[in-house]
């Protein structure tokens, strides 16, 4: 789009689009097909693979790194800084490299609901899904469901995003969906063996 800002700098993936008033900045590097809504911003030497989505308005502050397939939504904010201050203890305005960049990852298919924050630096499990609304302020297992400030599991989700079910057998959860079986070992789970 015209109105959008991105660097001659950055690497777009064939079939990427970025949409009105959305800036991806230098040394960015988007895959193919991903989506950036309007007025996103994507920053610098921010690594996003192939299928992804970002939906209005998310911040996706650099040193991020969104795997295959990872959906952020609307308004969505991913901070990089630990102790974020505009001055210095002497009032002295602070400059770009007088702080160290910490980042967010969002392993493949994961999912960040609207208005979230994700506070550097954690991680955001293969699969799981972060419900709208939530802080998330430390890592989130593969397949879990979390929400709340801050966020907490609550459920376990499978590939298809939808909470899973008690399965026959001892710590084995169904997806009503697909009907794929994952298997719980103390906080963690896994795709049962095919």
């Amino acid at each position: 789009m015209d109105s959008a800002d991105v660097s001659p700098d950055a690497h777009l993936g064939d079939g990427t689009s970025v949409w009105h008033l959305a800036q991806v900045r230098e040394q960015a590097v988007l895959g193919e097909n991903c989506i950036v809504g309007r007025g996103a911003y994507v920053g610098t030497g921010v690594r996003m693979g192939d299928n992804c989505k970002l939906q209005n308005y998310a911040l996706v502050y650099e040193p991020a790194v969104l795997e295959d397939g990872v959906f952020v939504g609307p308004a969505v904010v991913f901070t990089n800084d630990y102790f974020p201050r505009a001055v210095e203890p002497d009032g002295t305005l602070k400059r770009g490299d007088d702080w160290e960049a910490v980042g967010v990852t969002c392993r493949t298919g994961s999912s960040i609901g609207a208005r979230s924050v994700c506070v550097a630096p954690v991680t955001i499990g293969r699969w799981a899904l972060v419900a709208a609304g939530s802080v998330v302020t430390k890592d989130v297992p593969d397949f879990a469901l979390v929400a709340g400030v801050p966020a907490r599991r609550i459920r376990w989700v499978g590939r298809a995003g939808v909470p899973l079910e008690a399965g026959d057998a001892p710590n084995t959860w169904v997806c009503p969906k697909t009907g794929e079986t994952y298997i719980e070992d103390h906080e963690s789970l896994t795709e049962a063996p095919k």
